[in-house]
């Protein structure tokens, strides 16, 4: 019951006050990741040092409660870290959806781990899911020289 309650509340809040949903002036690079199933769209919106640390970041976008809480969750994760590092935590973040994060790694994600639940969800999980992988295929598609949308 503290699980689902603690699941809850960070929930509420990060959907209710969102600390990164806005349009963020002058991105290096943004993203918009659709969910077509349910209707979830995240614009992720990152400025990116020279160096590959993510400076500041942002999304903008419609979607339930847990699309929009999850990217919330993911940007309060990512920004003051290099690129490397995020996605290193959206790998994590992406284990523990498949159920096979490990009590350390879990830690790692902090807020994050309370959507540890979702994995028994299978409806949800493209919701919570959308945000990280808006994330790995901004920085896939860099690599790649693509542009465009990630669907999920």
């Amino acid at each position: 019951m503290q699980n689902r309650t603690f699941y809850n509340e960070i929930l509420t809040e990060h959907n209710l006050h969102p600390v990164h949903k806005a349009p963020l002036i002058d991105p290096t690079v943004s993203l918009r990741g659709v969910n077509p199933s349910c209707g979830d769209d995240v614009t992720l919106q990152l400025k990116v040092s020279d160096e590959g640390v993510i400076e500041d970041g942002a999304f903008v976008g419609d979607g339930c409660a847990i699309s929009q809480a999850s990217a919330d969750m993911m940007l309060e994760l990512v920004i003051g870290r290099t690129v490397e590092e995020a996605l290193s935590l959206k790998d994590t973040f992406m284990k523990m959806i498949r159920g096979k994060v490990t009590e350390e790694e879990l830690e790692l994600l902090e807020e994050a781990s309370s959507l540890q639940d979702i994995s028994h969800m299978p409806a949800r999980v493209k919701c919570a899911v959308l945000g990280w992988r808006t994330l790995g295929e901004m920085f896939r598609g860099e690599a790649e020289g693509e542009t465009g949308e990630a669907d999920t």
